[in-house]
């Protein structure tokens, strides 16, 4: 696994009102899928979903104690075939399998992992966000650059 985070995922209870906030303090919006709410930053994209929706997508109860916070990293890969040797990977050096790598509704793949102190991280495959040369990550890709 490259050292590097991709994609920063805040759940929110109010979608709008967060989004809002993130624009009253100078950010931009890009353009993204019903559901999810992203800004580009340097290298990362922080996306902004449903606490409800990213809860039910992991398989955990939303105000489990002690349980999710909320907030999940990405780690994006270059190919489909590479997100679940890095789940087994990181598995295999002590942490939680949450959810096996699968298709998922927007066209990716992905999966979902605990590390050993329960931050959730997800390994993820977007078809519509190719990886710059270097390996970073933009929300709508570096294809052509």
């Amino acid at each position: 696994m490259e050292q590097r985070v991709s994609l920063i995922t805040l759940a929110v209870r109010d979608l709008e009102r967060s989004a809002a906030f993130y624009e009253d303090i100078g950010w931009t919006r890009v353009e993204s899928p019903d559901g999810v709410i992203a800004f580009d930053l340097l290298g990362q994209t922080l996306g902004l979903y449903p606490r409800e929706d990213l809860a039910e997508e992991l398989g955990i109860p939303v105000d489990a104690i002690g349980g999710f916070s909320g907030v999940t990293l990405a780690h994006n890969v270059r190919n489909k075939e590479d997100v679940a040797p890095l789940i087994e990977c990181a598995v295999a050096a002590g942490g939680r399998p949450l959810k096996t790598a699968q298709d998922v509704f927007w066209g990716g793949f992905h999966g979902y992992f605990a590390d050993p102190d329960g931050h959730v991280w997800e390994i993820a495959w977007n078809p519509f966000s190719p990886l710059s040369v270097a390996g970073a990550f933009r929300w709508n890709g570096y294809e052509g650059e």
